[in-house]
Order: C-alpha cells, then structure tokens, then sequence
C-alpha cells in the first residue's frame, strides 16, 4: 500500500498542483512544498506547476472580463462589493495591483476580471500576471520547503508516505486557517 501510494502520489502530485492552483492556490502550493522537501516532488517541478496554474487562471479570469464584460457570469462578479474597490485601485495603481493581486484577500477572483473590463492593455497584464505569478510561485512553494525543514528539525526525518500526508494535511489546515484568521481581522 505504501509503495502504490508514494507511486500515486509522484504520478499525479503535479497534476493536482496544477489545478489546485486554480481553485485554492496558497495552501496548495505550501502542501506541494512541504511534500518536495520530503522528496515526493522536485521543488523546482512544483515552482512551476504552481506558476502555471496561477498564472493561467488569472490570465483566463482577466480575458473572460475583457471580452465578455456584459455576461451574466461577469456581471455578477461586478456586483461584489470588492469588484468597485479593485477598479478605483486599478485606475490609481495598475501595476502594484497587479503585482499584489494574489496576495489581495477576497481578490483572487474578482480581479483579474477588475483588470479585464478596465483600461489596462493587455499585454501589461500578461506581463506583469507572469511576474506576479512566478513571484507568488516562488514564495509558497518555498514557505511549504522551509516548513518541511523545520519539521524536520523539530521531529526528525519522517518516514513512510502516510505520515508525511498526514503531516502535510496538518499544514494545510493550519495554513488555511491563519488565512481565515488573517482575513477576518482585515474586515
């Protein structure tokens, strides 16, 4: 079972960074670094699957806002009371939003779509989404690195496949929860 688990895991580890990146990207990623620190992903494999996926979700939300601004998917987003401070943040600082825009609370989805619809060219988005993507790669996938490290000098090199899940899993949930926590002391 451990050997068929620990194959699962390097066969379709990847894939799942690459498409957790578009639903739930930050504990994803730090998941995904923990696990390469333990040896079930090459950390540099991770940086990219998670610059990936980051990058083509934003990039697709952007051209979703652009090219189908009167859309009912659109025009919902565009009535969340985040969607009208993202566009008086766009028209005062299109690049730094950009640049911060996954590090944004309540913005992940809304936008990138904020940039669609507004004024900003296209090709500044695709330039600055990759900057900012591989920045936000960059830094998850190492802060879940450095976690596997300091785990592994606080417990000892972890073995078997189930235990590093388990250990994984736990941050995960830790993670997610100091986000929650985080984002409701900014409200």
């Amino acid at each position: 079972m451990n050997a068929e688990l620990h194959q699962f895991i390097a066969d379709y580890g990847l894939w799942a960074v690459l498409g957790g990146t578009f639903l739930e990207g930050e504990s994803v990623v730090v998941f995904a670094g923990f696990l390469a620190h333990q040896g079930l992903f090459h950390l540099l494999y991770v940086m990219l699957c998670a610059f990936a996926g980051s990058f083509m979700a934003d990039q697709l939300l952007f051209l979703l806002g652009r090219r189908y601004r009167d859309h009912r998917y659109v025009q919902r987003i565009r009535a969340k009371p985040a969607f009208g401070k993202a566009l008086a943040a766009i028209d005062r600082y299109p690049n730094g939003f950009i640049l911060a825009l996954r590090f944004l609370y309540g913005l992940r989805t809304v936008g990138p779509v904020a940039v669609g619809v507004s004024k900003v060219p296209a090709l500044r988005y695709l330039v600055l989404n990759a900057i900012a993507a591989m920045i936000w790669a960059l830094c998850f996938s190492l802060l879940g690195f450095v976690f596997g490290r300091t785990i592994e000098a606080l417990l000892g090199r972890l073995h078997g496949v189930e235990t590093k899940l388990a250990v994984a899993v736990a941050l995960g949930v830790l993670v997610w929860l100091a986000y929650q926590v985080y984002a409701r002391r900014r409200k």
